[in-house]
């Protein structure tokens, strides 16, 4: 019997979920999702995810991914969220919301488990990180197949502001950048992830990664960049992988 188990990612501009055959590693169905609140406090954003329960309706635990870095199973940031997310405990919020247990783990985190796990990463070896281009810029790092939680790397420092703010998916629409501009800020970050982590291998997700043909020529990394096998549905799918290992 399939396990089907609800995922939820919560995202900048919309908060998604998603049915997932955790054994398939596959959506059933197609993606609902709901606009992230303003101001997308806890007790908004329950409103939503309670929203989404009642429209995929589904037992068992759930996964909950979260734009933050989590430490003790609390919250430690709130990137484009309200910052009195900071100490809550997602999981324990989930479970009173919904009356389940849930696994609460950063949103880029969980995109990575499902593109290792049965994406663009499957088998692949040595180090691979995992970057989702949004609202923001996340990263997920992988060693031999093992996660290194909460990297949080798009915060780093370009031209005097985060890299996030330099060169996400967001700013690209801001700034009505085409792709041959955009993208050379994104050889930027590449680089200088190349230069700190030596992977063997970058993912490039978030729902930009389904134009991936379109910019792919312009990329310049002396890694080889591939696409996100699940590209916006990564995080729904990994974080309903990580609602499994509490089965």
């Amino acid at each position: 019997m399939a396990r089907i188990l609800l995922g939820l990612d919560v995202g900048g501009s919309s908060i998604k979920g998603g049915l997932v055959d955790v054994d398939a590693g596959a959506l059933c169905g197609e993606l609902q999702s709901v606009q992230t609140p303003h101001p997308a406090n806890p007790a908004n954003v329950m409103l939503g995810v309670r929203k989404l329960a009642e429209l995929l309706p589904s037992s068992g635990p759930v996964g909950f991914a979260f734009p933050t870095a989590i430490r003790r199973k609390r919250a430690q940031t709130a990137a484009h969220v309200d910052q009195s997310w900071i100490g809550v405990d997602g999981a324990e919020l989930i479970r009173q919301t919904l009356g389940r247990p849930a696994a609460f783990l950063n949103d880029a985190d969980a995109a990575g488990i499902a593109e290792m796990r049965c994406g663009a990463g499957k088998g692949v070896g040595g180090v691979v990180m995992m970057l989702t281009f949004g609202t923001g810029i996340g990263t997920a790092l992988f060693m031999d197949g093992k996660l290194v939680p909460n990297t949080e790397l798009g915060h780093i420092e370009l031209h005097g502001r985060d890299a996030e703010e330099w060169a996400s998916a967001r700013v690209r629409t801001a700034e009505h950048l085409d792709f041959a501009a955009w993208s050379a800020r994104v050889n930027e970050f590449l680089a200088r992830m190349n230069a700190l982590f030596w992977p063997d291998l970058f993912i490039l997700g978030g729902a930009v990664s389904e134009r991936f043909a379109e910019f792919a020529p312009l990329l310049k990394s002396s890694v080889e960049v591939v696409a996100a096998h699940f590209a916006g549905q990564a995080g729904t799918i990994g974080a309903a992988f990580a609602a499994a290992e509490l089965v």
